[in-house]
């Protein structure tokens, strides 16, 4: 089967969930179909190294520029509409029709858009498709309302009105409808939500695996530091967990890591505290750190930081937010903290309890392996695309 993938930005390099999501499902669907790739490109990246990258799992790989001036019009535009900001910041006349073209040169089977920011480019062709919502982005955009400035709630607030009412009208127009758990599947506002089929993430554990590293930091958190829920998660770990920590005469390092640092999170650098930015190897900062700590305030979705985190066998401590869609045994996977005290209690009781710790990270190791497998997961997509093809 020829399979048709639309992406609002190049799967180069693997540094954002979306990114390590599409890029696993394109590597493991092109062992039995032809991919035609299709990336829009808003961003400065390195695009031979990304096709070099990409195209041992492509047919076709082809990168569609989206201009700074392209981007400022459609934002312009998008404001005299009802469609979500972001969808009309990926939208444009000329990507649409190139998109059009490779369409009618490639003649695919079946076309899978990923995130509703592409949705219009396909919407009204009579070619069976899917729609990969990955998150509600309705809900995430909700949550950032509460701790922005004045003007920020504004637009914010249109944006959650927006999103809600597209991902609900979006949806008769495709065949298949995926998402990545439950907890986001119920977040979309459509009264046959649950036709939304659930495509989960997995995790590489040939790659993230144990390593028998010396410990240089006690506390690790990760993720795009450029993304407002790790922005609020990073300085809310070094504002109010750490001196907590420090108060009661536990001076612990903490590392930091992520691609593009903003300067909230730059300034949080100390003596006690290390900024490190893009790692081309995580596995080296998971390895080198006694706990991971995700202390997500807002945000959707599966984080992936806590996948990667449990199959190198790292404890893990995380809200009862992001533990929605992971779906880990609090107490006996991964421990679950909402408030300050809650996080330091779990953070010295790691440290003062070896074999506790141990165990616990043992038992996180065995829950992705037993649930987080790309190999079923991408195997349900399969199924899906192609009986779809089937009943047309």
């Amino acid at each position: 089967m020829r399979i048709f993938v639309i992406l609002s930005r190049i799967p180069y390099p693997l540094e954002k969930g979306d990114k390590v999501r599409v890029f696993n499902q394109i590597k493991w669907l092109s062992k039995k179909h032809e991919i035609i790739l299709v990336a829009l490109d808003d961003a400065k990246i390195n695009k031979q190294d990304a096709f070099r990258f990409l195209q041992p799992y492509c047919h076709s790989v082809n990168f569609i520029d989206l201009s700074i001036t392209h981007r400022f019009i459609n934002l312009l535009k998008v404001l005299f509409s009802k469609k979500p900001f972001q969808v009309g910041y990926f939208y444009s006349k000329k990507a649409h029709k190139k998109i059009n073209q490779l369409i009618k040169e490639k003649k695919p089977d079946h076309i899978y858009c990923q995130l509703i920011r592409v949705a219009e480019y396909v919407r009204d062709l009579e070619i069976p498709k899917t729609l990969d919502y990955q998150d509600a982005f309705s809900k995430g955009v909700e949550q950032r309302i509460k701790n922005s400035s004045f003007i920020k709630k504004i637009f914010l607030k249109e944006e959650f009105n927006r999103l809600v009412k597209y991902e609900n009208s979006i949806f008769q127009f495709f065949d298949n409808k995926t998402i990545i758990s439950e907890s986001d599947r119920r977040l979309i506002e459509h009264p046959r939500n649950n036709e939304i089929e659930i495509i989960s993430n997995g995790i590489d554990q040939q790659y993230f695996r144990p390593m028998p590293v010396k410990k240089e930091y006690d506390l690790l958190f990760t993720g795009n530091m450029s993304y407002p829920p790790n922005i609020e998660s990073a300085e809310y770990l070094v504002k109010k967990i750490l001196p907590a920590l420090q108060s009661s005469g536990y001076n612990l390092k903490v590392l930091i890591a992520g691609v593009d640092p903003h300067k909230k999170v730059k300034s949080l650098k100390s003596s006690s505290v290390t900024i490190c930015g893009w790692v081309e190897d995580m596995r080296k900062c998971y390895a080198k750190s006694l706990i991971f700590i995700a202390p997500m305030q807002s945000g959707i979705g599966l984080q992936n930081k806590l996948l990667e985190a449990m199959a190198m066998k790292v404890p893990c401590i995380t809200s009862s937010l992001a533990n929605q869609s992971l779906g880990a045994k609090p107490e006996t996977e991964i421990l679950i903290g909402d408030q300050t005290a809650d996080y330091v209690n779990h953070i010295l009781t790691i440290l003062k309890n070896k074999n506790g710790s141990e165990k616990l990270a043992a038992n996180g190791l065995n829950f992705v392996s037993e649930k987080y497998q790309w190999e079923t997961a991408i195997d349900k997509l399969e199924s899906l695309i192609t009986s779809t093809n089937k009943r047309d």
